[in-house]
């Protein structure tokens, strides 16, 4: 039997990894000195009130190998022979390191593969939409992992960001400029750039911003058929009408609205807007 883990940074409709079977290993964030798992003693909720009542942009840090081992080691108690676990970009987090570390002590029990998706949020997201297609077209795990690695080296992922405040404090994004009053007049675009995060293009209105990643999406893509989820953090209604702008512009044939998981905006921050896409 193969099952199929992720981290929480992997961003679909809510509650749909749970019905998919799919289980999710927790990142860290952390207030001060306080510790809290994100989506199991840490909402969603929670996480924004404690951003607004401290004033603080909180850190995040990758699960443990410990609490990975633990994780492989249910799944295998629980029938899983071979286990693909798939998890954020190693070049931002160490959360795929944990999970090597913990499919060595393991071996002895089940057959980990771990996965660097070089991304996140829905493009971990779309990985395992297409691994769950597959399993139950009974393809077998070494086909699944073509299958990840063809979607990581097309796979496209723009960010719009409300503000640069969060991004600038959490070190994430590379080339970001200190100058306060150069941050409050532009709205960034962020790219995600072979597993880094990089501050593109600066344009004035969030207007704009949305519009410069629709032409970015169609440079990288042309008319090719796509599947495109949108990503939001605090933004739902934006969310809904960026999709419908995609839907109108490309050939989608596999889309979805996603929130942005609260470890990822940590580092992007609230209002941010993003566009996830790949070749059908």
């Amino acid at each position: 039997m193969i099952r199929i883990v992720t981290d929480s940074t992997c961003d679909l409709p809510e509650g749909q990894l749970q019905a998919l079977g799919v289980t999710v290993v927790p990142v860290n964030i952390h207030f001060g000195t306080e510790e809290y798992h994100e989506g199991e003693d840490l909402s969603y909720d929670d996480f924004f009130r404690l951003v607004e009542e401290r004033h603080e942009v909180p850190k995040t840090s990758q699960p443990s190998p410990g609490r990975f081992e633990q994780t492989y080691r249910q799944l295998a108690a629980e029938g899983a022979t071979t286990i693909l676990s798939l998890h954020v970009t190693g070049k931002l987090s160490g959360t795929v390191q944990s999970a090597t570390i913990a499919a060595e002590k393991v071996k002895d029990a089940v057959d980990v593969r771990v996965f660097d998706t070089l991304a996140g949020s829905a493009g971990s997201g779309f990985m395992v939409l297409e691994a769950v297609d597959l399993l139950q077209q009974g393809a077998d795990a070494d086909a699944v992992l073509a299958r990840w690695a063809e979607i990581r080296d097309h796979l496209r992922i723009f960010f719009m960001l409300d503000t640069l405040k969060y991004a600038r404090m959490s070190g994430r994004v590379g080339a970001i400029q200190s100058s306060l009053a150069a941050l409050l007049q532009v709205k960034p675009i962020v790219v995600l750039n072979q597993g880094v995060l990089e501050l593109g293009e600066r344009v004035r209105t969030r207007r704009a911003a949305i519009e410069r990643m629709l032409e970015l999406t169609r440079a990288a893509f042309g008319d090719k058929p796509l599947n495109v989820a949108v990503v939001h953090a605090l933004a739902p209604d934006a969310a809904e009408s960026f999709l419908a702008e995609v839907q109108a512009q490309f050939s989608c044939r596999r889309t979805f609205v996603a929130r942005l998981a609260a470890s990822l905006v940590a580092h992007l921050g609230p209002g941010t807007l993003g566009i996830v896409a790949y070749p059908a």
